[in-house]
């Protein structure tokens, strides 16, 4: 079974694609993100075909290019990342990773304030539609 979760390169590598829409070319990635050379073209090349067998890029040759297109949004990724974080690590229990999260971050007011107004307006949202 290929396992279609993301490295933390991978994902720097799907940020710029996502960010780029469209199908780019690893010629595209690398002259987007790395112009000074920071990851060698054939280093972005790999990733990007270890993409396509996670099923995460689909690949379409035009010519001699490659082209690279996103199977999964990045909306999709962090949800399937998230469930699994939440399942495995707080046995599903969305409040016990909320409690992880404000008792081990030094949220400012700011942030605090912020959340309470997100969890409002869920709220709010969820009383319409009952």
């Amino acid at each position: 079974m290929i396992n279609n979760k993301l490295t933390p390169v991978e994902w720097e590598i799907m940020d710029i694609i996502w960010n780029l829409n469209g199908s780019p070319s690893v010629r595209d990635v690398v002259d987007h993100a790395y112009s000074n050379g920071e990851k060698a073209y054939t280093t972005v090349q790999t990733i990007m075909n270890t993409l396509e067998k996670k099923n995460i890029l689909k690949r379409n040759k035009i010519g001699l290019v490659n082209f690279y297109t996103p199977v999964r949004t990045r909306t999709q990724m962090i949800k399937s990342e998230m469930s699994s974080v939440v399942s495995r690590i707080f046995k599903g229990s969305v409040p016990a990773l909320a409690n992880f999260i404000m008792d081990t971050q030094n949220l400012s007011l700011e942030e605090i304030r912020q959340i309470k107004d997100l969890l409002s307006r869920k709220e709010n949202e969820l009383r319409r539609r009952s």
